[in-house]
């Protein structure tokens, strides 16, 4: 198996209900994952060019679910199953989604944007 260009780490960390930050498997990693890998190999790019694995906690909880996209070194959060064709399609392109990089300012939780409602509908 080659070295892939590019690893998609997903965050699927799961806390316990009612931790306030909430975590990514609340918010549908584990699906967002599941999809990724799907597109990623219908596309063509999952043997040879990109890779989605599964992570635990990436440290921005509240911006969650959050994708770490290395070795590029940015952040994708507030990631829904919505966004997987628009990521495959950049990761085809050789670009990103701007839309979902995460600003300086979504690494701390108190200057970070809004979070995506968790499975039982929170925050």
């Amino acid at each position: 198996m080659p070295q892939r260009k590019r690893y998609l780490f997903v965050c699927v960390n799961r806390r316990p209900d009612g931790t306030p930050k909430g975590s990514c498997a609340q918010r549908g990693s584990v699906e967002l994952h599941a999809a990724l890998k799907d597109a990623l190999k219908d596309r063509g790019l999952a043997k040879t060019e990109v890779r989605a694995c599964t992570s635990s906690c990436l440290d921005v909880c509240w911006a969650g679910p959050v994708v770490a996209v290395e070795p590029d070194g940015y952040f994708y959060g507030r990631v829904t199953t919505e966004d997987v064709p628009a990521i495959v399609e950049a990761l085809a392109a050789d670009t990103r989604v701007e839309r979902l990089v995460l600003p300086s300012n979504d690494f701390d939780e108190k200057t970070a944007g809004p979070a995506l409602p968790t499975e039982g509908g929170q925050p």
